[in-house]
């Protein structure tokens, strides 16, 4: 923990003004200082949230962050879905009508493989899939891209943390050039975010939420980040967990979701957090890079 980590977190827990911190790692990647823009499932305000086409529109927009959601199917298969059930982003109630709740838990990969991801979005991506993990990461590599990848609703798929490492090992994604500048992997799941440090303790990782001040060091032991709603931060928050340092030895992050306005955005950069996951990847970069 860095020396003013204390007084940093005693001073922002008063209330008072914060003491001034360097530019993170995170903030030093952007463009004159500016929060890292991450797209969330993607370019998910311009295409259908976590399928390639997103992946693409981001790349298109020159976003070389995005973030997805991972599940696992009856069979074992890794899908990168947001949800628990299928039947918000798909057609499943179409194709499978009697089947509800249509859990992911409860498909095989190939017949989520036959479902159209995109129409309920537009007409244009009709026909859009449901990616396996291993399709999205070859194409997020084809781009050229850099992954925040949220492990979702572990507690329904036990042992989905090695399960999701195996697959990013296979896919080349934990070799000491990715692990350095390319992947975090996060979850809201505490335990989930320490079993990811524990089997890969190269691989950097995020806990999604905003834990309270006093419990911030039991976080460094095993989270790189702390990925916060911007309604519940403030600049006393950022600069206090800006002040200790994470289980890698660096000064711990704070990336902040999901802001999709222009006055949000400049807020929160105000706050000097270290990045902004959006659907909007486009309406964060104008407002905080001018």
């Amino acid at each position: 923990m860095h020396v003013r980590a204390v007084a940093t977190a005693t001073t922002a827990l008063m209330g008072a003004t914060v003491l001034f911190l360097p530019t993170s790692p995170a903030q030093a990647s952007g463009a004159s200082g500016s929060p890292l823009v991450v797209a969330h499932r993607g370019a998910s305000a311009y295409a259908p949230e976590n399928t390639l086409a997103a992946v693409d529109k981001a790349a298109k927009m020159g976003f070389r962050w995005v973030e997805n959601d991972v599940q696992r199917t009856k069979d074992g298969e890794l899908v990168v879905l947001h949800d628990a059930s299928l039947a918000r982003t798909t057609n499943v109630e179409e194709v499978f009508p009697g089947r509800a709740p249509w859990n992911v838990r409860d498909f095989t990969a190939a017949e989520i493989a036959r479902l159209d991801a995109g129409s309920w979005f537009g007409s244009r991506y009709a026909g859009a899939r449901v990616p396996t993990l291993k399709q999205y990461m070859n194409r997020v590599s084809r781009n050229h891209q850099k992954l925040v990848l949220e492990i979702k609703n572990p507690a329904l798929y036990p042992g989905i943390e090695r399960e999701t490492l195996k697959v990013l090992s296979n896919e080349g994604w934990l070799s000491p050039a990715r692990l350095r500048s390319s992947l975090v992997v996060q979850s809201f799941s505490a335990d989930t975010v320490r079993t990811v440090h524990q089997l890969r303790p190269g691989v950097k990782t995020a806990f999604l939420g905003t834990p309270a001040l006093t419990d911030l060091p039991e976080y460094t032991t095993f989270a790189d980040q702390i990925n916060a709603s911007y309604t519940t931060i403030s600049r006393g928050y950022v600069a206090a967990v800006q002040a200790f340092d994470g289980p890698h030895g660096k000064p711990m992050e704070i990336l902040t979701w999901t802001v999709d306005d222009a006055d949000n955005a400049r807020r929160v950069a105000g706050y000097g957090v270290d990045g902004i996951i959006t659907n909007k990847p486009d309406v964060v970069r104008e407002a905080t890079e001018g």
